[in-house]
Formats: structure tokens, C-alpha cells, sequence
């Protein structure tokens, strides 16, 4: 990088739950709430595997301030969207209160396959997981890879400070992010490989050709190339109530990518974790979230999760410093160290009086309320149209 200039794009899709405003269960009214959004966020308003699910996808930008305000934008239409629908627009890993199943699928021919192809996960307990994925970009199919597998030691770093799922259809299941574990049940869901592109395309020839997937699509690597965009998406993150959480997020992966993609031209190879070793350091984030102990990936030493947290940020340093990100990202991790993930949030609302009802209720207030403002920002209700948006991907 010699610029803010020459930073990656980034942009950010957010899957959330529609509950409904009495009983605070999931209800299936994608149907009505995407056409709604689509007035205004055209086709990055969409519909997910299931009908009580809708998903919001931010234009690319070159800057926080832009991201902010996109994430904001998209919020507040969708959540209109909801309401005219008769529900609440909630961003959560995982439902809750109890639904009611069988899970409703969106009526999609491949949704329906899929379905079909999973056979009992698509209508597990909690299968309503909603994530929030980041996409970087842009990017040639190699470096994409390269970054990845630079990448994917620190990912449950990263994981540990987005869990946004204690609660699983009624119940604490023990777990920051219930999602976590119930997202394993989908193929291929975990660590990506470490590929270069002509053992990328022999991957997934094969995992199609076996049946493991359907289609290109369904490769659930944590991290993958996108089949549709030139980018590298990242996968680990619960969906988060606070647009600070994905900001956040989003500003440290494209620092990282930046960081790494130059370790990867000067010839620096990736920190080596075995894949079980890895698979054991996202439970352990899963589980306990900031209060995890996790795996250095460069030393392979336990330690506690904000340790892993401070060398992460101190690795991406520089990369944030040119892009004009050091402050924001400094300023959220301190608030995300010192106020506690979105799980600690749904634990200490339902500590004040055991209710989840109230659990669902602050979730939908923070969908829809204001994130931090981004250092050098004018105001906290920055217009889109004031920011340098990039043209799309």
C-alpha cells in the first residue's frame, strides 16, 4: 500500500432473524419484507435459506466512514421493511425463543435441494444461524487463497470477538456462540484448506463430483473465494446487534489482508497450525468468547483470548494506520475489551430479570440503532451519498 488510496474495497452481508412483536418468535415473512427493502436497496436486499431470514448487503467502499453508513442505511430500510410486515428485524446467531418446525424454507429451487441434500440439518434445533460475512476485495483468485491461508490461524481470534449466540431456542446452551457449533452440521463447514487456484478448482471438482455439494456455492469454508465477486469472504462471525461489531471486523480483515498479502509476494509462508489444532481453537472461541484461552498461531503458546487479541492488533497496525482505519479500530476494540461481546450483552439482559423476552427486545432495539462514530466523521447520521463509494464489484 502507498495510500489510503490504495486500499482494499470491502463491503459486509448481514443475515438477521424476523420476529414477531408479541410472541418474539421467528415468523416467516421474507416473503414480504425483501420486496419492501428492494425498493430501496434493489437487489442487496435478499432472501436466505429460510423464510424467516432476510439478508442486507452493503455497497463496496473504500473507507470506514462509508462502511459505517452504508451498514446503517441498509439497517434502517430493512428494519422498515420489517415493520411494515408486522415483525422485528433482530441480528442474532441464532433464534432466542423457540420456533416452530418443521424450519420454514424459502420456496427457492435450490434452497430446496439443498434442503433436501442435508437431509436433518436444515431443520436442526437453532438451524435459524445467522452469520455476518465480510468480503475483501479486489482480488485475483490467488491472492485471494494466499491471504486465506495466511489467514485462517487468526481466525478464531477474530471469531471469539463477534459471539452473539448464548441462547438457542429457549435455553443457555453454554456456548457464546450456539451458532458455532450448529453451523458444523453444514458440508464442508470449518477451516479452509490451504490451496493454491489449480488445487482450489481440483477441490471442489472432487467435493462435487463425491456429492459432498451441490454446487460451488455451498462451499461453507470459513474463509473462500467468492464463485460470484472477485473477493475473498470471510465467514466466522456471528450476526452482531451493534453496527460497531461488523465495522470493527471489517476494518482488522482488510488490515490483515493487506498485512499478508505482502508477507505472501516477499515470499513469507503462512503460520502452520494442523487443521485439528485449528478446529479446537474456534470450539474454544465458540465456547468462551473473550474468555477463552486460545493458540498462538505464530508460537503455538496458550494464552488467554484478549492477549491473542492485543497481538493481533499490533499486527495489523500498520496496515490500519494507512488506511486511515488505526483510530476506529482501536477506539471499538477498546470498547469490545472493556464492554464484552454481544453474548456477555444477551447474558447480562436476561441476568436482570430471566427473561428472554427482554433478550429479543434489546436485541431488535440495537439492530436498529446508531453504531460509534468513525474518528474524522462530521456526524453520526452520515448520508451514503456524502461518502466516496466505490462503484460495485
Amino acid at each position: 500500500m502507498t495510500g489510503r488510496g490504495a486500499t482494499f474495497k470491502f463491503g459486509v452481508e448481514e443475515e438477521f432473524l424476523l420476529v414477531d412483536p408479541v410472541t418474539r418468535r421467528t415468523v416467516p415473512r421474507a416473503h414480504l419484507v425483501v420486496p419492501h427493502a428492494a425498493r430501496a436497496l434493489g437487489a442487496r436486499a435478499q432472501h436466505e435459506f429460510l423464510a424467516s431470514q432476510v439478508e442486507a448487503c452493503t455497497h463496496p467502499v473504500t473507507t470506514a466512514a462509508g462502511l459505517r453508513s452504508e451498514l446503517l442505511r441498509a439497517r434502517r430500510v430493512m428494519a422498515e421493511a420489517a415493520e411494515s410486515a408486522g415483525c422485528l428485524l433482530v441480528a442474532t446467531g441464532t433464534a432466542v425463543l423457540p420456533s416452530d418446525h418443521p424450519l420454514p424454507l424459502t420456496p427457492i429451487d435450490r434452497y430446496l435441494r439443498v434442503a433436501a441434500h442435508l437431509d436433518g440439518a436444515a431443520d436442526q434445533v437453532g438451524g435459524e444461524i445467522c452469520g455476518l460475512h465480510v468480503h475483501l476485495g479486489d482480488l485475483s483468485r490467488a491472492d485471494a487463497l494466499a491471504i486465506s491461508a495466511h489467514l485462517r490461524p487468526w481466525l478464531p481470534v477474530l471469531q471469539a470477538l463477534c459471539v452473539n449466540s448464548p441462547f438457542c431456542e429457549g435455553q443457555d446452551r453454554g456456548a457464546a456462540s450456539s451458532r458455532g457449533g450448529r453451523y458444523l452440521a453444514w458440508p464442508t463447514c470449518g477451516p479452509a484448506p490451504v490451496l493454491d487456484p489449480k488445487g482450489y478448482e481440483r477441490t471442489v471438482q472432487r467435493l462435487t463430483a463425491d456429492r459432498v455439494i451441490l454446487d460451488r456455492k455451498m462451499l461453507y469454508w470459513y474463509a473462500r473465494p467468492s464463485e460470484h465477486l472477485p473477493t475473498l469472504e470471510v465467514r466466522i462471525a456471528d450476526a452482531n446487534a451493534d453496527a460497531d461489531t461488523p465495522l470493527l471486523l471489517a476494518v482488522l480483515l482488510r488490515a490483515l489482508a493487506h498485512t499478508f498479502l505482502a508477507d505472501h509476494r516477499n515470499g513469507s509462508p503462512p503460520a502452520c497450525m494442523a487443521t485439528v489444532v485449528l478446529r479446537e481453537a474456534h470450539r474454544q472461541a465458540a465456547i468462551g468468547g473473550l474468555g477463552a484461552t486460545g493458540t498462538h498461531p505464530c508460537t503455538g503458546r496458550r494464552l488467554p483470548m484478549p492477549r491473542l487479541v492485543a497481538d493481533l492488533f499490533d499486527l495489523a497496525a500498520p496496515a490500519l494506520a494507512t488506511a486511515g482505519d488505526l483510530e476506529t479500530a482501536r477506539l471499538l476494540l477498546h470498547r469490545r475489551l472493556t464492554r464484552g461481546t454481544g453474548a456477555d450483552r444477551q447474558r447480562a439482559v436476561f441476568s436482570r430479570r430471566g427473561s428472554l423476552t427482554d433478550v429479543v427486545d434489546d436485541l431488535a432495539g440495537l439492530t436498529i440503532g446508531a453504531a460509534t462514530a468513525v474518528p474524522g466523521s462530521d456526524s453520526p447520521t452520515v448520508s451514503p451519498a456524502s461518502e466516496s463509494i466505490a462503484a460495485p464489484w
